[in-house]
């Protein structure tokens, strides 16, 4: 793998400094000038970017195909404002907007698709909003807005709208075909086709792709394997135009998580027998699990079906001229979701496999594999939890806009409605392994006493705790909105903005309640011979009981923001916007407080942000001041024994997002950069821990997110046909939880991309590197065990390690 790391660096080097001046016109920039660009996300009309009173980054589908991210979340990289941890895989990712922290996902921003939520909630528990989107040729462009209006438009998106923009067909008949590979066993094929049925009145598009790969980090299964299909058919009349699309998700992809490093001063190593940069302990030697349960049956489970969505998505939108400047849009959408959730989830670091045995009251004891019987003697020994959850998931949302335009300006008035519901069941066990990045399942028995004794084995099969956490529990919402929004141009260069969303939203939900026992009566045994007395795995298991607590909470809130844009000239501009709005508690919040639900508040934002824009067709700059305190926020970690954090805290941030683009040199030289710098702190914060002890954490810095991050991407387009560049992204140092202690920081890191493109006609052929140089980046620390006192051991998530693509891509 290093050695094609430096192959792919040589290459490049070499396309940059024998040919950077043998170019005459160049191939396509990888980025639109922004001068003329509209954008429509967080505005009621389309506006051009310039007059737009937002801090909004849009990408085309050029840009995001030369870009050629490796996941949505790798895309999403490139906006400032928004720390990005991609660490996870293809999917299941997180995403801080403006320094508000949280338990991971999209929790403070939604992700939509052609101005509808992928799904109204994004942070549902294991239900990440980029688990049922995956990024393809069907994108038209992405609008990515941070702060400012997103709370007037969206509900739970005071951090921001992420809008994905679907391909629509037009007159000419044109379509888009690729085939990528990889270094790690990528076969992937896309297609787009448009056009139209009936010129200038019946139009459509299909698009999708397939793939399967063995992932970056060695699994010894097909990691990622699954596709999405999407189409849409669009009618359009002498006043409007009708539109019905649907998309079709089945996609199967290996979530990673933390994994053993060692502490080496202010540094991260790799920890004996772990690769740092490929190693994971999802091992098809450990994905198998086959459990009796106390009620009955078996419970079976496969690693290799990973995160597992089956989506179906049926929608349609309508526009129609009532005369008089008066118009309405409707958009609709039903989203059916049923998805399988199986990950590894480390239950701690590594632990000494002597000290292991004696912390379970064992002086004698013997490990053994479970494949072969083997007797072995580790020096560590590592607890995983075998996570399994099954989600049902359906949301049916519309909005209604009406909208009038008048000589100055415009106002649009909507109802938005959406019925959501999530049913989830957990079974969740602990398996005990080798600690290497292939692991084996283990047997700990005490030797000292017969197979036959009581408490003999401390495992079965593997598992050292059977069922030891069920949940079955349902989520609903009915949503409710109504917004107004107004648009004023009090002359041609200055622009007034206000809105105002009312959110009358209800939620409602159960758990069923659940009790313990074992196997011990069970009849059953645990090798053929031996029951279950024997064995300790069974003695907590879970079992579901026939009583359910119920809860109800309702939400009665206003959110809205003023703004003001001034156009000095066509090329530069200031704006002021000042926000208010609200996130409502989260899933875990309302579990974790089911009885004391007085205790659960939504999240109450508060957001000013200046900026001052310039866009040319040669150089682009925005930069972007900003102020947020926020209240009420809920800390919801699940740890590894299945309890939850379940704290609360105030936080404030002031920050700067800057972003830019230029072209130098004839357009021979190109560079497009954007960063983040920031302040974010936790305020009154103060409490009880669990176990009794108070904490204090007021004045620290937020957990998990840094202070800053920026990305840099420079290319040359060294002739007509030939391009190559090089990517930078730098993340600064970050503390894993709220304590802000020296043993949890995670140090800063610099990750480097780097690939080529070469255009014959409208043949395209590109390689991609991402990590070039196999840095160890972590992004998180284990939110869900603390570190291991007076240990060098630190369980952490890095990125992953270097890796290539090459694609072939036919446009006609």
């Amino acid at each position: 793998m290093k050695k094609k790391s430096i192959f792919l660096i040589a290459a490049t080097a070499v396309l940059y400094f024998n040919k950077a001046y043998a170019q005459e016109t160049p191939q396509d920039s990888v980025k639109v000038s922004s001068i003329d660009q509209v954008v429509i996300t967080g505005n009621s009309n389309p506006k051009k970017k310039i007059e737009s009173s937002t801090a909004i980054s849009t990408f085309s589908a050029k840009e995001i195909q030369k870009q050629n991210p490796i996941s949505a979340a790798a895309l999403l990289q490139r906006v400032p404002g928004f720390a990005v941890e991609t660490s996870g895989g293809e999917v299941g990712n997180n995403l801080f907007a403006r320094g508000i922290p949280s338990a991971g996902a999209y929790e403070f921003v939604q992700v939509q698709e052609d101005g509808l939520p992928v799904f109204e909630d994004g942070a549902l528990q294991f239900a990440n909003a980029d688990n049922f989107f995956r990024v393809d040729n069907s994108v038209s462009r992405l609008e990515a807005l941070r702060g400012g209006s997103g709370s007037i438009y969206a509900n739970n998106s005071p951090g921001g709208l992420i809008n994905f923009i679907t391909r629509e067909g037009t007159n000419d008949f044109r379509g888009t075909a690729k085939l990528e590979t990889s270094t790690y066993g990528l076969i992937r094929t896309d297609l787009n086709i448009g056009g139209a049925l009936v010129k200038d009145k019946l139009f459509f598009n299909i698009g999708g792709f397939y793939r399967s790969d063995d992932g970056i980090r060695k699994t010894g299964f097909k990691a990622n394997n699954g596709g999405q299909i999407r189409m849409n058919l669009k009618y359009v009349f002498d006043k409007g135009y009708v539109k019905v699309y649907y998309k079709k998700l089945d996609d199967r992809n290996t979530f990673f998580l933390p994994i053993p490093l060692t502490q080496d001063g202010d540094k991260l190593k790799g920890f004996n027998g772990f690769d740092p940069n490929y190693g994971t302990y999802s091992y098809r030697a450990i994905s198998q699990l086959n459990i009796p349960q106390a009620g009955g049956g078996f419970f079976s489970r496969n690693l290799e079906d990973g995160i597992h969505p089956k989506v179906d998505v049926l929608g349609a939108e309508f526009k129609y001229d009532l005369g008089g400047n008066f118009s309405v849009i409707n958009k609709t959408r039903y989203t059916n979701i049923d998805m399988n959730y199986t990950g590894i989830f480390p239950a701690g670091a590594p632990k000494n496999a002597a000290k292991f045995a004696q912390d379970l009251g064992m002086t004698n004891y013997q490990y053994s594999l479970v494949s072969s019987g083997a007797v072995v003697n580790p020096d560590y020994v590592q607890k995983l939890g075998f996570w399994a959850i099954d989600k049902q998931m359906n949301n049916f949302v519309n909005d209604l806009q009406f909208n009038y335009k008048f000589d100055k300006g415009n106002v649009t008035a909507g109802f938005y409605k959406s019925n959501w519901k999530s049913h989830q069941y957990w079974n969740w066990s602990n398996i005990l392994t080798t600690a290497t990045d292939r692991p084996e399942l283990l047997n700990l028995v005490d030797p000292s006493l017969s197979p036959s004794s009581t408490g003999y084995s401390k495992t079965y099969n593997g598992v050292t705790d059977m069922s030891t956490l069920l949940r079955d529990s349902q989520i609903q919402g009915s949503l409710n909105d109504l917004y107004l929004n107004v648009d004023y141009n009090v002359t041609d260069a200055l622009s007034f903005n206000g809105g105002i969303r009312y959110s009358r939203d209800y939620y409602r939900g159960y758990k069923v309640n659940t009790t313990t026992a074992n196997l011990n009566n069970s009849g059953l045994t645990v090798d053929g011979t031996h029951g279950f007395n024997t064995t300790t795995a069974d003695d907590n298991m879970n079992v579901l009981g026939n009583q359910f607590t119920y809860w109800y909470y309702d939400i009665n809130k206003v959110s809205y923001t003023l703004a003001s844009n001034y156009k000095i000239n066509r090329e530069n501009a200031v704006y002021a916007r000042f926000s208010h709005g609200f996130r409502s508690p989260n899933e875990e919040a309302y579990y974790n407080n089911i009885g004391r639900l007085d205790l659960v508040k939504p999240v109450l934002t508060n957001q000013l942000e200046v900026g001052y824009k310039y866009y040319s067709r040669t150089f682009d700059i925005a930069v972007i001041p900003f102020y947020s305190a926020l209240k009420n926020l809920s800390f919801t970690d699940v740890y590894s024994d299945g309890t939850s954090e379940n704290k609360f805290a105030n936080t404030t941030n002031l920050g700067v997002e800057i972003e830019g683009y230029a072209r130098l040199f004839n357009n021979i030289f190109e560079v497009t950069f954007n960063g983040t710098i920031q302040n974010p702190k936790y305020k009154d914060f103060t409490g009880r821990n669990a176990d009794g002890s108070t904490f204090n954490y007021d004045g620290n810095v937020v957990r998990r997110i840094p202070k800053f991050y920026f990305n840099i991407a420079p290319a040359v387009n060294i002739t007509k046909e030939w391009r190559a560049y090089v990517s930078m992204n730098y993340y600064g140092k970050r503390f894993q939880d709220e304590g802000n202690t020296d043993d949890n920081i995670l140090p800063s890191f610099t990750e480097f991309g780097a690939g080529m493109s070469y255009q014959l006609g409208k043949i395209r052929f590109a390689v991609d590197g991402t990590n070039i140089f196999n840095t160890i980046g972590i992004t998180e620390g284990d939110p869900r065990s603390q570190t291991v006192s007076g240990s060098n051991i630190r369980m952490a998530r890095p990125i992953m390690g270097a890796a290539a693509r090459a694609s072939i891509t036919l446009d006609f």
